[in-house]
């Protein structure tokens, strides 16, 4: 009963930005943790950014002043500002949001389809 859905990936020239959003929606009672991953192909997926429910964010050092996460409760969407991008960057992105749900009564982990980020030399 709980969907997350990404948007904003693209191709982009190095140097250039990029912001990602994910939406979740259905029958939430509260999101605790989101975060932002990422995955190459041959490579484990890898924690970019996370954001607590009180706002405290951790960032991997490979980001860490280039990307900036943030989340609106409100609309129950967090973001991933990316700044300075290198071709390093590329991957498909994955949100993720732990979510109390009220339809099935429980808490767990949900994952967005994934968003393919390009970023060119």
């Amino acid at each position: 009963q709980v969907q997350l859905v990404e948007s904003g990936g693209g191709l982009v020239q190095a140097g250039g930005s990029l912001r990602l959003s994910c939406a979740a929606s259905g029958s939430i009672f509260s999101i605790n943790a989101m975060g932002w991953y990422r995955q190459v192909p041959g490579k484990q997926r890898e924690l970019c950014a996370s954001i607590s429910s009180g706002g405290t964010t951790n960032y991997a050092d490979s980001v860490k002043g280039r990307f900036t996460i943030s989340r609106d409760d409100a609309k129950n969407t967090v973001y991933l500002q990316m700044d300075s991008l290198k071709p390093e960057d590329t991957a498909v992105y994955y949100c993720s949001a732990n979510v109390r749900s009220y339809v099935p009564l429980r808490t767990r982990d949900y994952w967005g389809q994934g968003t393919q980020v390009t970023v060119s030399s």
